[in-house]
């Protein structure tokens, strides 16, 4: 099977790479009780598969990225894809947790090679416009699954116990193996490039020392951020204080992801009618500030206004996808000889910045208010718009910064 870049069957497998390490986090999430009863594991212990897949994925992302661009994108794919189905499969028959956390931790290094080959993959292919539309097709595809993945899950726990929540990252990664035997090579490899540690190091260190990809890193890790301050705020004030029940929130969760999918579709419109990146940046980062600062003033003043809480989570969701396809091609624009590396560093950056929101917003939680929530959503709104500033101080998307991997 042959994949034209500008077919349909490009564009559902680069929503499958996008999609596949997602999976690995929010399918697993109702079948954990099962699964520590089954191990014999105690609640504490078993929240350790979330975990080390994390781990896992985040890690691999830091080696995965400079080897694409070394070896190619398509032999980094296909191992990781083919990890993943191996692993998914031991953890089908794991019998015990340490054994389940071993398989959990290579699921997550399996995942991260499908990951990192939908970043680099639209960035050897296209450019501007046609890029950016791309990075919001993979926006889309890493937002409609958790909306969807809970549910998978809870339904495969009922058809087959925990073990057959393993059968989707285990099928996806053999389609998906399958799949790249048929997909040509898209990087510009460098025979004289080596693998030494100092080549990988040296990759790092040029993207680290391009202004540019960094500023637009940061711009999307910030933004990232503010979305996750709402996805773990909004469970403790909507369920803790507010009431909802999990049915309830379930829907509200789900407008929100809906939301970001709206906001990716947006992205591809405007593009359509000559808007410029660092304007829909603007937008997003606009329209996010303004309602986080809105919950800000309200939990303030102890208010609990449901709605206003609503508006919020899918306004600032509908800005993340504006801004993150256009942050994140303006990142691995100016570095195409080493995307893998740079591509690395967005999603490592992104992941810190998700994790840290959460942690915040938890440890200010006060269990009687918005306020953490806001809180956080407002400062790393600010830290977003702080990033893009400083971007557009070093004058915009230069190329006569380092840009070749040596």
């Amino acid at each position: 099977m042959r994949f034209e870049p500008n077919s349909h069957a490009f564009t559902y497998l680069l929503g499958l790479l996008a999609a596949l390490p997602t999976f690995g986090i929010d399918m697993i999430l109702p079948t954990l009780s099962a699964t520590g009863a089954s191990l014999g594991a105690p609640a504490s212990e078993i929240g350790l598969a979330m975990s080390v897949y994390l781990l896992g994925l985040g890690a691999a992302l830091v080696v995965y990225g400079p080897l694409s661009d070394r070896i190619g994108r398509r032999p980094v794919v296909m191992f990781g894809a083919a990890l993943l189905a191996l692993a998914s499969a031991g953890c089908m028959l794991a019998r015990s947790l340490p054994q389940l956390l071993i398989f959990r931790a290579l699921q997550g290094v399996g995942a991260s090679g499908p990951g990192t080959g939908a970043l680099t993959i639209v960035r050897d292919l296209f450019e501007g416009e046609a890029a950016r539309a791309r990075m919001s097709i993979i926006v889309l595809a890493i937002n409609i699954v958790p909306m969807i993945a809970p549910t998978v899950g809870a339904a495969l726990l009922q058809l087959g116990g925990w073990q057959a929540v393993y059968w989707v990252p285990f099928a996806g990664g053999c389609v998906l193996l399958l799949a790249m035997r048929g997909f040509p090579e898209t990087a510009r490899i460098d025979p004289r490039a080596g693998l030494s540690p100092i080549g990988v190091a040296r990759d790092y260190l040029s993207v680290l020392a391009h202004p540019i990809c960094v500023g637009y890193a940061l711009c999307n890790a910030a933004a990232a951020g503010a979305v996750f301050a709402y996805i773990t705020g909004s469970s403790l004030f909507l369920i803790d204080v507010v009431g909802l029940g999990p049915r309830q929130y379930g829907l509200v969760f789900g407008a929100s992801s809906l939301s970001v999918m709206a906001g990716s579709l947006l992205n591809q419109r405007l593009g359509g009618y000559g808007v410029t990146p660092r304007q829909i940046i603007a937008i997003g980062l606009s329209l996010s500030t303004a309602l986080a600062a809105s919950l800000t003033v309200m939990a303030v003043a102890d208010g609990r206004s449901l709605p206003l809480v609503m508006l919020v989570m899918t306004g600032v969701a509908l800005s993340f996808g504006l801004i993150s396809p256009n942050a994140i091609s303006e990142a691995l624009e100016p570095v195409p000889a080493i995307a893998g590396a740079a591509g690395a560093v967005v999603m490592f950056l992104q992941m810190l910045g998700a994790a840290s929101s959460s942690w915040l917003v938890s440890w200010l939680f006060d269990g009687r208010s918005a306020l953490s929530m806001a809180v956080t959503m407002l400062a790393f709104c600010l830290l977003a718009i702080a990033a893009f500033l400083a971007v557009m101080l070093v004058g915009g998307r230069e190329h006569d910064l380092p840009t070749e991997a040596n």
